[in-house]
């Protein structure tokens, strides 16, 4: 997670032209999926682990929530979001994940999107925000499916033609670290199996509400015809947990 490609200018320059950073939540082809599994945020203490621009800080303190508190590595995000997203009850922090620490039962509610195949040990993170979280607290989080993930290249396989004929799959149950080509430079992941996934948050004690593989809405199909390969494999994982 240490490795922060997003403060590298060209990378940002690509990041901020994605639909996702344009337009907010409704460019994200997971959004209405993860906005279904998120609790009521009313008087609720918020963190966003990986906050980006800051678009679901918003969300929450435009839906009631009491504060929110921000987390990424990156001061590029960090500016846009304070540029876009700066409002009253939201506070931006500039750290790792992993050196992040609050006292116990600080947060109502925990967040994290496309950020936590970033860390390479996920159990650490999940036992943290288990403390982190009141009694009956919510975890809800989206990361690159394990599908997704498992090969490492993060391309199809093409024909001859140069048409896309399967995804392929490899390695799946060797986990750890992907080098792959994001936004034209080389980012490095980490894989894990949905097996491992689901294990850590339940040793951690937490209980399982809701998992889902989303598949891009019906509106957004029809705006954006190449979002029709999104349902050729699975891209995302979301996984709504209460401790």
């Amino acid at each position: 997670m240490k490795e922060n490609k997003y403060d590298t200018p060209s990378f940002f320059d690509q990041y901020e032209k994605m639909l996702r950073s344009q337009l907010g939540l409704e460019g994200a082809g997971e959004w209405q999926t993860l906005k279904g599994m998120l609790p009521d945020f009313k008087a609720k203490k918020v963190l966003d682990l990986g906050c980006g621009f800051g678009w679901h800080c918003r969300y929450a303190i435009e839906n009631g929530a009491e504060s929110v508190t921000g987390i990424d590595l990156s001061e590029k995000m960090l500016a846009k979001a304070q540029e876009i997203n700066n409002l009253k009850g939201i506070q931006y922090e500039r750290k790792a994940l992993e050196d992040v620490s609050y006292p116990e039962s600080t947060f109502d509610i925990v967040l994290s999107s496309l950020t936590l195949h970033y860390v390479e040990s996920f159990d650490p993170i999940a036992k943290s925000i288990y403390g982190w979280l009141k009694p009956g607290g919510y975890f809800v989080f989206s990361v690159e499916h394990p599908v997704f993930t498992a090969e490492g290249g993060q391309d199809w396989a093409y024909d001859k033609d140069g048409q896309k004929i399967y995804w392929p799959v490899d390695r799946y149950f060797i986990e750890g670290k992907r080098n792959t080509t994001f936004l034209g430079e080389n980012v490095t992941k980490y894989h894990r199996t949905l097996t491992s996934y689901l294990n850590s948050l339940l040793q951690c004690g937490f209980r399982l509400k809701e998992i889902i593989e989303p598949q891009p809405g019906e509106s957004m199909l029809k705006e954006i015809p190449e979002m029709k390969e999104e349902l050729r494999r699975p891209m995302m994982l979301l996984i709504a947990v209460e401790k």
